[in-house]
């Protein structure tokens, strides 16, 4: 059990009104076995639209609970978009600053929302990823020390801990402690790492599987290719039983899919992450597999990917 504090999953949940999203069963969209169940967390009902409001509420509530962190003060980072968000609206609610430096290539939806917050936005080279914002935000810490509260959310550890401390618990009492497989995409990879640890806690049999793109130049908004990328320093690469691939274009299409046949705007991560396990689904007789999908398909309207080919 990784160290936390234990007023974390009362606050995030009640100070800042994070977590408690609903379970989807999402079976039907693959050709399954009657005993076998793919649900999906929407993580779109939390405040600012996606999973990452957890992360961000941990991070920032025990800044504010170390003294690192206080009204009036500034937090910086760098993300793609939807921590910033999540930061932002939590800035607003609480009173702090929040300077984000973000990839140019970050779209024109989350831009705004960012900008209506009142983010402070730095925009740093499109083909560096947020790799690229990682190394300038590092920059702009050594020319001005003293001034940012530096959250890191690739390698603090309150990331990991806030799913340990409510995504795992929600998964286990919503599936009444019947989940079998727990799969979602690497990013920061806290939801993975969080969620995961807790899961086999309860339940040493549950199979944790990691998802990934196929290649380093991908479209899947949120997930890294670890090879390729920056490892986050909080990423524990001993925990997955197993790592799946998904190719860009296909969870583009699932995307297409599911917003056509069940009325749900997925972003593309979360179209990955549901392929993955309705996939995996298709080779198991009995399970229930439990997905992550980390924002919904509005902050992609302006994306291509929704027009057929």
């Amino acid at each position: 059990m990784p160290e936390t504090n234990s007023n974390l999953s009362l606050n995030l949940q009640h100070k800042l009104s994070v977590g408690n999203t609903p379970l989807l069963d999402l079976s039907d969209l693959g050709e399954l076995s009657k005993t076998v169940k793919v649900l999906a967390k929407a993580e779109w009902a939390n405040p600012g639209g996606s999973v990452k409001d957890r992360a961000a509420a941990g991070m920032v509530i025990h800044a504010f609970e170390n003294g690192n962190l206080a009204e009036g003060g500034t937090l910086i980072d760098a993300t793609s978009g939807n921590t910033g968000i999540a930061y932002a609206w939590i800035g607003a609610r609480l009173g702090f600053k929040v300077v984000l430096c973000v990839p140019d290539s970050v779209n024109a939806e989350r831009r705004r929302i960012l900008q209506l917050l009142n983010a402070e936005l730095i925009f740093t080279d499109p083909l560096e990823s947020t790799d690229g914002a990682i190394c300038e935000v590092r920059r702009l810490i050594e020319a001005n020390p003293g001034v940012y509260f530096y959250s890191d959310q690739y390698n603090n550890p309150e990331n990991y801990r806030a799913h340990y401390a409510t995504t795992g618990p929600e998964v286990w009492q919503q599936t009444n402690e019947s989940i079998t497989h727990f799969i979602t995409g690497l990013g920061t990879t806290g939801t993975f790492r969080g969620t995961s640890t807790f899961l086999k806690e309860k339940n040493a049999d549950i199979q944790v599987i990691a998802v990934q793109p196929d290649g380093p130049l991908h479209g899947l908004e949120g997930i890294k290719h670890m090879e390729t990328a920056i490892v986050p320093g909080i990423h524990d690469p001993k925990l997955a039983d197993a790592t799946v691939e998904i190719r860009t274009e296909d969870a583009q299409a699932l995307c297409r899919r599911t917003a056509k046949e069940r009325g749900l705007l997925l972003g593309p991560s979360g179209a990955a992450n549901l392929l993955a396990a309705l996939r995996l689904g298709e080779t198991l007789s009995n399970a229930t597999i439990v997905t992550v999908l980390p924002d919904s398909g509005e902050h992609y309207l302006g994306d291509n990917f929704w027009d057929e080919a």
